[in-house]
């Protein structure tokens, strides 16, 4: 596996919490980080993949046919768009 580095700055209040949780698991500051980063990187592709999956075939016609079965009363408290 090839590496690269990156400087990385983080808030003290971050950094000090990466490094209490890479100690309690047994494992580099850096070791912890690299992790991290693969999970927030498999999660957004989980998701992008998953939103992809659900939009096929949808098109602005069947849109514009669901729209029309909602109701037409004016949006819930807090809900409108001022």
């Amino acid at each position: 596996m090839s590496r690269s580095t990156y400087p990385l700055k983080l808030p003290t209040s971050i950094k000090n919490a990466a490094q209490r949780l890479a100690k309690e698991d047994g494992v580099s500051l850096n070791q912890w980080i690299s992790v991290a980063v693969a999970q927030k990187i498999g999660v957004v592709e989980t998701a992008d993949a998953f939103f992809e999956r659900r939009s096929q075939g949808a098109t602005g016609k069947t849109l514009k046919r669901l729209l029309r079965q909602a109701p037409d009363r004016r949006p819930d408290s807090g809900d409108a768009i001022d």
